[in-house]
């Protein structure tokens, strides 16, 4: 919720409360919690004020980096937000945050600093399809796995299938596509 909403809600809640409405109705018409309804009809409009004040000020996890992650936005402004996740993992930098918190900072730079993100345009060109079995797709990833003592150890793979099979490859006893049963 933005600032700007807080003290009409603020207000809105003292007015339902004036009228008769309890904590749970006042959550149902507002669409807010009741914890929230609890936590504004506890507080004074000096304690509002001052709240409102704390959270405009308030640090974010990722402002010790924020030149490091300007200074990448303004280098390759068509970056993504998940790329800037992984480089700030990669290169071992202790933001420990979940990519969602990286992508509201980076909208937030972006904004504030007047970097648009720019979407190269992707060339595509029609290629002949190649003879069968000529053809093969390859994919890469990594994952991870934990060693005894619980460490993480991440490992790449790789996973490859022709893309059009050579005829008579599948083939088992002359039927095709039919393998044999274990016993």
């Amino acid at each position: 919720m933005k600032s700007a909403e807080r003290w009409p809600m603020y207000i809105e809640i003292y007015q339902l409360k004036q009228l008769g409405l309890n904590v749970s109705q006042i959550a149902r018409k507002l669409n807010i919690s009741r914890n929230t309804v609890y936590k504004y009809l506890n507080m004074s409009p000096e304690e509002m004020q001052a709240f409102i004040e704390s959270v405009k000020t308030r640090r974010k996890k990722l402002d010790p980096f924020e030149s490091q992650v300007l200074q990448w936005l303004r280098e390759y402004p068509d970056l993504s937000a998940a790329q800037i996740h992984d480089w700030l993992k990669e290169r071992r930098l202790d933001a420990n945050v979940c990519e969602s918190t990286v992508r509201h900072f980076v909208r937030h730079l972006r904004e504030r600093h007047g970097i648009p993100k720019s979407k190269p345009m992707r060339q595509y060109e029609a290629v002949e399809d190649p003879p069968m079995g000529q053809q093969m797709q390859v994919d890469f990833g990594e994952t991870r796995t934990h060693d005894l003592h619980q460490h993480p150890i991440p490992y790449g793979y790789g996973a490859s299938r022709l893309s059009c099979p050579i005829p008579g490859t599948n083939t088992w006893n002359g039927r095709i596509d039919r393998l044999p049963r274990r016993m």
